[in-house]
This record gives structure tokens, C-alpha cells and sequence, in this order.
């Protein structure tokens, strides 16, 4: 059996800006990187922060007015009051926090600070996430292909700690033209035992590898293309997410406390 082999390349594009086509700086990059063009059965990854900021999701501190709540959240947790009140707006529940982040669920999601991204972004201002990523990631997928010909799949990217480790890793948060799981169950081990609960989380995989190139501060790769993964293309959307009773970090969590999930919570 022969073990596959694929390539991870880096889309250098010129600083973004909201309204920008960024399908079109993805295609010019793409000549320019060297693959020289997108072909079928390829994965783009796209930095949320960069599709954000194209899609016009920037706040101004300078124009948020901090509530009571975010006050006391901000002292509390060592923040700015403002930044505070944008968390909170973009959240469906804040779980927690430690200094410098509060702990949110969103769309189904824990996400430090509501996905909220102060690096990046121009100057006193803060990127929201992207409103509806799996959305987006089908927009480029289908711009690409009317101005291409290439059949590809696309997944938007955040960067996420894990529980108990130190840094970051990539994420999916977007996802569209390639399944962003592969159930595993049914196979074999090296021991002939058959895999009961065993799913692979491709996409949020192919982020981490596609990090690698991209890097996190300025480097100005917002995107990258992964070759020869050999996952099908086709009609597939949305990344994966179970409840959170489910999960077994916020499972335990929720049995120790059930009142987690309603602790401060508020919808913007």
C-alpha cells in the first residue's frame, strides 16, 4: 500500500481591504505562486480575518459605547471595556474568561473573545468573524471555477488553543466542496479490531498544515492552496459541529456546572 503524498503552497496577495474581490486576488496569486493555476481536487484555505475585512467586518473601538455588563466584565477580566462590548455582541453565551479573554459560544462554538481578531486589523479597530463562513467559502469556491474551469474545495480558517496544550493550530470554521469529516468506523486497526467511534477532522487537519505557510503575523499569505490531498470534490458544505453536551471538555464542564451555558448570556 502506498502512503499519499500532498503539498501545501502559500497565496501572497497585497494588504486587503474591505470590498476587495478577494476570488480575484486568489486566481492572480495563484499564477504567481508555483502551482501557476488552480486544478480540480484542489483545497483553498482562506484566513478568516482576510475574507472578514473584505466583507466589510470591521469595528471601530472609537465608535463602541461600553454597557455595564462590559465594564464590569473588562475589570474583571483585565480588558479593554470596549472590546468587551464588541465580545459580547458577537456572541450567543460567555462561558467564562481569563485575563486578557473571555470564553464565548458562538454558532454552535466555544471561541476565545467571540472569534474577535485585534492582530491584523488596521489600527484601533477589531475584525469580526466572518458572517456566515461556510457561505463565503461556497462564494469563492463557485467564483473560482466560473473563472477558472478548476473544480476545488474551500475552507475558511481561524487559529484556536486547544484545552491543556500550549499555542495555536488551525481550525475549519468554513467549509464548502469537501467533507470536513471522514467517518472512520468500520475499518480496521493494525490489530484487526473494528474502529467504533473514530472520525477524522480533514479539514480542521488541512488548516493546521496550511498555518505552516501562511504564518500569523505580517507576512501578507492570507490563503494557500493544498495539492494532491486526495479528498472527493463535490457537493458538500458546512464544517461539522456537535452540541455541547456532547463535547467532552464542556461535558464535563456542563456536569459540574450546568449553569455554564447561561452565564451571561446575551444575543446580539
Amino acid at each position: 500500500m502506498t502512503t499519499p503524498s500532498f503539498s501545501v503552497y502559500g497565496l501572497a496577495t497585497p494588504l486587503l481591504r474591505a470590498g476587495d474581490d478577494i476570488a480575484a486576488h486568489l486566481l492572480a496569486s495563484v499564477k504567481r505562486s508555483a502551482v501557476r493555476g488552480f486544478e480540480t481536487g484542489d483545497v483553498v484555505v482562506v484566513a478568516e480575518s482576510a475574507l472578514a475585512t473584505t466583507e466589510g467586518q470591521i469595528v471601530r473601538l472609537a465608535d463602541v459605547e461600553p454597557s455595564a455588563e462590559a465594564l464590569r466584565l473588562a475589570e474583571e477580566y483585565q480588558m479593554d471595556p470596549r472590546h468587551v462590548e464588541v465580545v459580547l455582541r458577537e456572541s450567543d453565551r460567555v462561558v467564562g474568561g481569563i485575563p486578557g479573554f473571555l470564553l464565548c459560544m458562538k454558532n454552535g462554538t466555544l471561541l476565545p473573545n467571540a472569534g474577535i481578531d485585534a492582530s491584523n486589523a488596521p489600527e484601533g479597530s477589531l475584525v469580526l468573524l466572518p458572517l456566515d463562513p461556510d457561505a463565503s467559502a461556497g462564494r469563492i469556491r463557485v467564483a473560482i471555477a466560473e473563472r477558472s474551469g478548476a473544480d476545488v474545495g474551500v475552507i475558511v480558517i481561524d487559529s484556536r488553543t486547544h484545552a491543556m496544550r500550549l499555542g495555536c493550530s488551525g481550525v475549519a470554521i468554513g467549509c464548502s466542496g469537501i467533507p470536513s469529516v471522514v467517518d472512520e468506523r468500520g475499518k480496521r486497526d493494525l490489530f484487526g479490531r473494528e474502529l467504533e467511534v473514530t472520525k477524522r477532522a480533514v479539514a480542521d487537519c488541512i488548516a493546521s498544515a496550511a498555518e505552516l505557510v501562511m504564518g500569523e503575523a505580517g507576512e501578507c499569505v492570507p490563503a494557500a492552496v493544498v495539492r494532491g490531498i486526495g479528498l472527493p470534490v463535490g457537493d458538500y458544505a458546512g464544517v461539522a459541529t456537535i452540541d455541547a453536551s456532547e463535547c467532552l471538555f464542556m461535558g464535563v464542564a456542563l456536569h459540574a456546572d450546568p449553569s455554564l451555558l447561561v452565564k451571561g448570556d446575551r444575543k446580539s
